[in-house]
């Protein structure tokens, strides 16, 4: 894959929200097994790849990623995704993992549940973002049901739940006005009420994270630990990181600087997305290759500049699967609401939550979003802080802003590490 380097998709919760049980709550869950099976609507896809036409030559070939997609990156990516790739061997993968749907307040919610087979095994909750979905957690899942004893002899396991958010792939589009803060109730709702599963550890990533900042801050009962990613606050400028004598390693320099990028260049998908959910969702609905280009682009500005070489798993064809999961299913304009439905990005004022849950959190040496240890401790009750800190001592040189895909055996030693301090 060429090299790639990812921008970043988050909103603020507002932590004194009243999480109010929904006045018509479902008490009949009808959870249902459920299969990918999307094959009926490739040959449509394919045909719209096939006669998509892309300019012959580069229309300013010094403008690099940060002006957006490349035009000989996008035209080896039709080329690969019309003639190389493969659905149905694709479609096999993701069905590896045992799927389920469930009815939570009106909502399909589709989810993945795969079980330990370990007794004493923590159920955890993995929420994904955008524009990602389950799959960019399909090379860690199997691993976390697996046996792993801690040096100090813990047992630790993991039963993995990973819902599509509302509007992604196979749960439904939500009402106009949903927002973060309901899609962390609803998976409460799932984890507690549907699962039966008392207390959980949890992992977010991209809104993934808000919604997981969220779940640990107000439903403090049930979420016992945390790992995140991101927390919903303004991170630190450079200014501020050296006004509060914070002093960085090379590493974190790294993190810093693609930071102020993304601040500076990054936001374009953003503010469209928030503001024209819909020219954009409705542009694209049927524009397998325009999506690749919106999603692609994004992808590659997100990621390690080494992603899909070892440790990393990113490479085209997760890619193409990425953006196939989201034209297959009709969900590219649903998915973009979220932005509209939750415009507030990130809050000035850092907050300790309501809880004594431990959170481990994890940052990687090429995201794009830099919160260094003092911050997150502001805002948690951090225990470990796993990622670019000169205080760490072990520090993520290697990974992006998907972490299931751009360092896999380094998200599964964080959440192994996450349930050294689980406690139900």
């Amino acid at each position: 894959m060429p090299r790639m380097i990812f921008s970043f998709c988050l909103c603020v919760i507002t932590v004194s929200t009243l999480f109010l049980p929904a006045t018509s709550r479902d008490t009949d869950f009808d959870v249902q097994p459920f299969r990918v099976n999307l094959a009926h609507e490739v040959p449509h896809m394919k045909a719209l790849i096939q006669n998509t036409r892309l300019p012959g030559t580069t229309l300013y070939p010094a403008a690099d990623i940060e002006f957006g997609i490349r035009l000989d990156f996008l035209r080896d990516l039709q080329m690969k995704w019309l003639n190389d790739f493969d659905w149905t061997k694709q479609e096999a993968a993701l069905n590896k993992v045992p799927h389920f749907t469930a009815k939570i307040e009106g909502l399909t919610v589709h989810f993945v549940h795969a079980r330990s087979k370990e007794p004493d095994r923590i159920p955890l909750l993995m929420m994904h973002g955008w524009p990602g979905s389950f799959q960019e957690f399909l090379p860690v899942i199997k691993p976390l049901t697996k046996l792993w004893k801690s040096p100090t002899g813990k047992r630790i396991s993991f039963d993995v739940i990973v819902p599509s958010l509302p509007g992604f792939l196979f749960s439904s589009p939500p009402p106009q006005n949903w927002t973060t803060n309901d899609t962390a109730r609803i998976f409460n709702t799932l984890m507690v009420n549907v699962l039966g599963y008392s207390t959980y550890a949890l992992h977010g990533t991209d809104r993934g994270s808000v919604i997981g900042y969220t779940l640990y801050s107000a439903f403090n009962t049930s979420v016992r630990a945390a790992n995140l990613k991101s927390i919903p606050f303004v991170a630190p400028t450079p200014d501020d990181i050296a006004a509060n004598n914070i002093t960085l390693s090379d590493i974190a320099k790294v993190t810093e600087q693609r930071t102020a990028d993304n601040r500076a260049t990054g936001q374009g998908y953003f503010t469209e997305q928030t503001f024209k959910p819909n020219t954009i969702g409705l542009a694209l609905y049927d524009n397998p290759i325009g999506q690749l280009a919106w999603i692609g682009g994004n992808i590659q500005l997100w990621s390690d500049p080494r992603a899909g070489t070892p440790p990393s798993v990113l490479t085209d064809e997760t890619l193409l699967t990425m953006v196939s999961l989201y034209y297959l299913t009709q969900t590219f304009q649903s998915s973009v609401w979220l932005y509209a439905q939750n415009p507030n990005t990130f809050s000035p004022n850092y907050l300790k939550p309501a809880t004594d849950a431990p959170l481990v959190f994890s940052l990687f040496e090429f995201d794009i979003m830099l919160w260094p240890r003092e911050y997150v401790e502001r805002a948690s009750n951090l225990v470990l802080y796993k990622g670019p800190s000169l205080t760490s001592g072990q520090e993520h040189d290697f990974g992006g802003h998907f972490a299931g895909l751009d360092n896999p055996p380094a998200l599964i030693e964080d959440l192994h590490d996450l349930g050294v301090y689980f406690e139900p």
